[in-house]
């Protein structure tokens, strides 16, 4: 059994876009996403630096029009995904989980891209308000890391497994965990401009429903993920909802390993920019194979990867 994942906010890199512009059908995707996104993906694929792309109205979609792109190439499309039946997952981190619903046919490419465009402007919009941020814990007893992040005035975003779980807020307060972390662990600042799946971000989670209100969702067509609690959606208007709800509540993306391991995944293929979610995968479902997309140079290795988790 396969899992497609799409990564999320932060797994961005500069010109990660610019090797797969030489499939003439990535310039025309691009542009297309851009309209609908309301910003230049090709600019900002090829050519914007770390801090440009940093923005999260841009790297949000960005990030999804990357995931999007790299699934396109490998025909792992709407279309065809039913094809491969029971045997095939799909779920996506935190705004990947946008780009997920679109492969598993519950949104389309155009909505999926004009959802984007609106929540990472409000989200952008919302951290613009208040200096906050997020940080990556790693390590440590997950009940002792839980408790240092709120006793720190922080929540805690992002339950990733695997010894990872991400803290968010105030940045000041996140200065104070960094300065005194929790036994056996270590603080790392994330590439991210907020703290997001947070209160913080109620406005942008108003702004996202508003907008989810104008948009007729279809059944997923393939088995899709929530990273709200790791279970199967079972309608189109259950998988908006989630991908509303989400902007403030935390991603629990262990509930979703764990599900992967309750359905029987053998292999876990992260789409571009893919590495961060393969990763987790390594640490937390030790003996599952993965293969990240990062360049073209992925797609045959990523083909074959395919095959031998469908068969």
């Amino acid at each position: 059994m396969l899992a497609i994942v799409c990564p999320g906010q932060g797994s961005q890199t500069p010109g990660m876009l610019q090797p797969w512009l030489e499939f003439e059908q990535t310039a025309d995707h691009l542009t297309r996403y851009s309209g609908f996104a309301g910003t230049d993906l090709i600019a900002h694929g090829a050519e914007s630096d770390e801090e440009t792309i940093r923005d999260t109205a841009i790297a949000q979609p960005l990030l999804a029009a990357a995931a999007l792109i790299s699934a396109g190439a490998l025909g792992l499309t709407p279309d065809k995904l039913p094809g491969y039946g029971d045997s095939v997952l799909i779920a996506g981190h935190s705004v990947g989980e946008i780009p997920a619903a679109a492969l598993a046919g519950a949104l389309t490419d155009e909505t999926a891209m004009q959802l984007i465009g609106i929540r990472g402007r409000a989200m952008a919009e919302a951290a613009a308000a208040k200096l906050t941020g997020m940080a990556a814990v790693l390590g440590g007893a997950e009940d002792e890391v839980l408790t240092a992040i709120q006793q720190a005035g922080l929540s805690a975003a992002n339950i990733n497994g695997a010894g990872q779980i991400v803290a968010a807020g105030d940045q000041e307060d996140l200065g104070k965990l960094a300065q005194n972390p929790p036994a056996k662990a270590r603080v790392i600042p994330l590439k991210v401009a907020g703290a997001f799946h947070t209160h913080y971000m109620a406005e942008a989670r108003q702004k996202l429903a508003t907008a989810a209100e104008t948009v007729t969702p279809a059944d997923p067509a393939v088995t899709l993920l929530s990273n709200r609690d790791g279970a199967p959606v079972s309608t189109g208007a259950q998988a908006l909802e989630q991908i509303v709800d989400q902007v403030t509540c935390p991603v629990r993306w262990d509930a979703c390993m764990e599900t992967m391991r309750e359905a029987g995944v053998t292999g876990i293929l992260e789409l571009l920019p893919g590495g961060t979610l393969a990763g987790l995968a390594k640490r937390g479902l030790k003996g599952t194979k993965t293969l990240a997309v990062k360049t073209p140079a992925d797609l045959d290795a990523a083909r074959d990867f395919i095959a031998d988790h469908t068969a």
